[in-house]
């Protein structure tokens, strides 16, 4: 591999280390996972720990979908409906 300026590195091998570096990344997390699991699946308290589980799931779903959703309208603009509201309830003298 070329060796630049930059860093001592040229593009193809730091494009070669990125890619091996997230590959070992990878890997690392599978192993973690996997050996997550099987001490998980000798636990006796499994079906309530996959109940548990599955409640922390749909609540970052719900955080997720609120963070991506529509924004909640500004506070000005509720306040200023509210004062529309009440005038017109009031027949427009408030």
């Amino acid at each position: 591999m070329t060796h630049t300026e930059q860093g001592g590195r040229g593009p193809d091998e730091r494009a070669v280390l990125l890619l091996a570096g997230l590959a070992d990344l990878a890997v690392d997390a599978l192993g973690s996972a996997a050996g997550t699991v099987r001490q998980l699946l000798r636990r006796s308290d499994g079906p309530e720990l996959a109940s548990d589980a599955q409640q922390d799931l749909m609540a970052r779903g719900r955080i997720a979908l609120d963070r991506v959703g529509a924004p909640p309208p500004a506070h000005l603009e509720v306040l200023a409906q509210h004062v529309l509201a009440r005038r017109a309830a009031a027949g427009g003298d408030v």
